[in-house]
This record gives C-alpha cells, structure tokens and sequence, in this order.
C-alpha cells in the first residue's frame, strides 16, 4: 500500500484505504497503457512511412515507365513481403493496445466515480466527513486523481 494512503490513519477505515490504492493501481495501468499505445502507433507510423519512401525509391522511379514492371519489382523482392507484414503487425498491435487502453480507462474512471458516489458512506463520522478533503487533496495533488468531481 501507497505510504501516503498508510499515512491516512485517523481520516478513512480500511476499506477506504483499499478503494483509494485501487484507483491509484487502475491509473497507474492506463498511464502504462496509454505510453505503449503511444509509442507503438509512433513506430507503426514511422515504419510505414519509411517503407514507402524505400519503395518510391525502389520501385516507383525506376520502373515508372510501366505498372506491370513496377508491380514485378514489388512482387520480386521477398523484402516488401517481410515489410508489409511488419507493418500491419504493428497496426494490429496498436489497436490492441487501443483496446486495453479504452478498457483500462473505463475501469479507472468507474472506480474513481464509485468512491465518489460512496463518498457519504465511506466517511461517515461528522470529523470524518469535514476532513475528508483533506483525502481529496492529497490524491489530486500526489496521484493527480481528481475524487472532487465526476467528470474528467
């Protein structure tokens, strides 16, 4: 468990501490998944466009005279075949990471809205309840996890 959220002793139970350390795991998986995705669909545009400035290079100039020979010098080199499935490999990754990420989003989100509807019963003490912004802060400031407000 977070040291921050141990440090939480006389503001919320332990059933509490365990919702806040949750939202912090699932913000801390969409942060992770968000980058990957990010850094894939980077890759995947970069490879792509250098493979196509290779087969304009390549393909397209040499043999611009013909269609027929250009689409036999594409056919020919065994590179375009390894190319091709490299970059739609990457495409496909990245929309799976898409997917992972949408998921890990709405799993963050829901959490986060959760706490904030069970809000009166999680702090229900009258001292509870005046310091519980105290707990809000601290998550908006440190995990940048806003339990204010349900929007985003």
């Amino acid at each position: 468990m977070e040291t921050s959220i141990i440090k939480l002793n006389h503001y919320t139970d332990e059933a509490t501490k365990a919702m806040l350390q949750k939202v912090i795991e699932k913000k801390r998986k969409f942060e992770i998944l968000h980058k990957r995705h990010l850094f894939v669909m980077w890759l995947t545009i970069l490879f792509a466009f250098l493979y196509f400035i290779f087969l304009y290079k390549h393909v397209a100039i040499p043999y611009s005279h013909s269609m027929e020979r250009m689409f036999s010098a594409f056919i020919e080199e065994s590179f375009n075949l390894y190319a091709m499935t490299v970059i739609i490999g990457s495409f496909g990754f990245m929309n799976v990471l898409k997917q992972k990420t949408d998921k890990a989003e709405k799993e963050f989100h829901a959490l986060r809205c959760e706490i904030i509807d069970k809000s009166k019963d999680l702090w229900k003490k009258e001292e509870e309840w005046k310091s519980r912004h105290q707990v809000f802060e601290m998550m908006k400031k440190e995990y940048d996890i806003n339990l204010f407000y349900e929007s985003k």
